[in-house]
């Protein structure tokens, strides 16, 4: 037979039907492909650490979207992503509520499940509204995939780091707080990062597809890669003033005995010598390391503590729970100085955003938190600005345990002060006690999220925590040491102060906000000419 002679219309159907079974086939499982690929999302967050898995399991979400016109199938699918990377990626939040909340075993693992529910429903958003809108103005698989998810998926982020007063842990750009995007950080925040990385998983999701132009996703792709790495040169911050000899202490409590009658006498006695044991510009402790509000603690306590400061030449900050009157309780730092004054008059920083459930109690919640055994569960909220604590000649601005994940208060504490005149801090400091999620991966997602802080704002960030991660972390995101968690000691170190505006310092999420806007601007303007 000559090789030129046409293949019979019969084979020709047949290879057709043999395709259209084998993706009908595969559509079946698309539902478990995608739990599993959510789940898998979370190996990119520490402390795996594997960044492009990321990348690699938004592009299959964003392929399949593509490909399906059903809503009701596109929003299960997304759904189900943003589930399991919820459920995987924040499990051990049950630790908290069972262990130590005293929460029945199938009560706490629901109320993970509905948590996980809950967080899934963006990412079920985003697939919806995305496939709408290209429906609606009839554009292209490249607008979808460039520009229409990419941008709603970052809005999502975003829009779930605020509402309900937010819970923005594993928000996609944390897992690119090391590779080439990490650069973007201080230009556009961690939502910004997330909105970069989606349209890298995008622009694979097009390469991917047997359709369309090639050359744009791939030059998109590289475009960004290379923007990453020449940002993270950049030095937005310089070196200012002294640096400062740094103790942080890390006590190891264990979470069922910190508020134990038995195991509170120990505690304050231990915390005691290890703030007196030697003397550091600034000595810091975790959060509420002193679990007694002062009038509960021995009378000479705070005292004696701050005779050391003045007699050693150091700082000292103490977390502590502070009561301004009665049923009124603040998650607090107070900071020490040399000064004799600050004995009668310390430095006073309140935790501004608190914990749901754990700080304080959503509106028709009271239930839940009562089958918990949480000590002050509902406590008052510090002012959204407050003043840094000098020590010497840097400036520490304090953060306590859940308020680093926000990093545009953090931003807008530095920028108020900037616009305003007052002190900019020069360091983060962060207290923290999660010991309610026992030996987890809680512990260093908590760290890779001080990273972010870092990189965001130029500054180092100083974490002194229960049970870990303690740690110094430098003005670009790097880890520059830690202790082992679950043990206790100190950690010494000489910590360079910075001072200077990153981009993200001055607007905050404004800008990503703006170039999210212009994308779906874009996308719509296409769509008219197109027409």
């Amino acid at each position: 037979m000559n090789s030129s002679s046409p293949i019979p219309a019969d084979s020709t159907d047949a290879a057709a039907a043999a395709n259209s079974s084998t993706v009908s086939r595969l559509a079946r499982w698309t539902p478990l492909f995608a739990l599993l690929a959510g789940v898998a999302n979370v190996l990119a967050f520490a402390p795996f650490n594997i960044w492009p898995i990321q990348i690699v399991t938004l592009a299959w979400l964003f392929r399949q979207i593509s490909r399906t016109a059903s809503f009701r199938r596109n929003a299960l699918t997304g759904w189900l992503y943003g589930f399991g990377w919820a459920a995987a990626g924040v499990h051990w939040l049950y630790i908290s509520m069972h262990d130590y909340g005293g929460m029945a075993g199938w009560m706490a693992a629901l109320a993970v499940g509905l948590l996980a529910a809950y967080l899934g429903l963006y990412a079920a958003l985003t697939a919806t509204l995305a496939r709408w809108l290209q429906q609606r103005w009839a554009t292209s698989q490249m607008v979808l995939l460039l520009l229409l998810l990419p941008t709603l998926w970052a809005l999502s982020e975003w829009l779930r780091g605020w509402l309900f007063t937010g819970f923005p842990w594993l928000t996609s750009g944390y897992a690119h707080n090391v590779g080439p995007l990490a650069g973007f950080a201080p230009v556009v925040g961690v939502y910004g990062l997330a909105w970069i990385a989606a349209i890298v998983a995008g622009s694979l999701a097009m390469l991917s597809l047997r359709t369309g132009p090639r050359v744009l996703p791939a030059a998109l792709t590289l475009l960004l890669a290379g923007a990453g790495v020449a940002l993270h040169t950049v030095d937005w911050t310089q070196a200012a003033g002294q640096p400062i000899s740094v103790r942080l202490l890390q006590g190891n409590i264990p979470q069922e005995m910190k508020f134990s009658n038995e195991a509170l006498l120990s505690s304050l006695m231990m915390y005691d010598d290890m703030i007196r044991s030697a003397p550091a510009d600034l000595i810091a402790t975790p959060e509420t390391a002193v679990p007694l509000l002062p009038q509960q603690l021995p009378p000479d306590y705070l005292a004696r503590l701050a005779r050391f400061v003045q007699t050693s030449g150091s700082h000292l900050a103490l977390g502590i729970p502070l009561s301004d009157g009665p049923g009124q309780y603040a998650n607090s730092m107070v900071g020490f100085s040399p000064d004799p004054a600050s004995e009668r008059t310390p430095y006073r920083y309140d935790k501004h955003h608190l914990v749901p459930f754990g700080e304080f109690i959503p509106l028709g919640f009271r239930w839940f938190v009562d089958m918990m055994s949480i000590p002050l569960g509902d406590m008052t909220r510090g002012k959204p600005l407050q003043l840094p604590f000098q020590v010497k000649q840097q400036w520490i601005m304090p953060n306590i345990c859940y308020e680093d994940l926000f990093g545009e208060e953090i931003a807008a504490q530095l920028g108020g002060a900037y616009y305003t005149g007052q002190p900019q801090a020069s360091m983060l400091l962060n207290l923290s006690n999660i010991a309610w999620f026992g030996n987890s991966i809680a512990l260093p997602q908590h760290l890779q999220i001080s990273q972010m802080r870092a990189l965001e704002t130029g500054r180092p960030m100083l974490r002194a925590t229960n049970t870990g991660a303690t740690a110094v972390i430098g003005p670009k995101g790097q880890l520059v040491s830690e202790l082992q968690p679950y043990t206790r000691n100190m950690l010494s170190a000489s910590v360079q102060g910075f001072q200077g505006q990153t981009p993200y310092i001055l607007l905050g999420n404004k800008l990503m906000l703006a170039l999210a806007i212009a994308a779906l601007a874009a996308a719509w303007l296409l769509s008219r000419r197109k027409r």
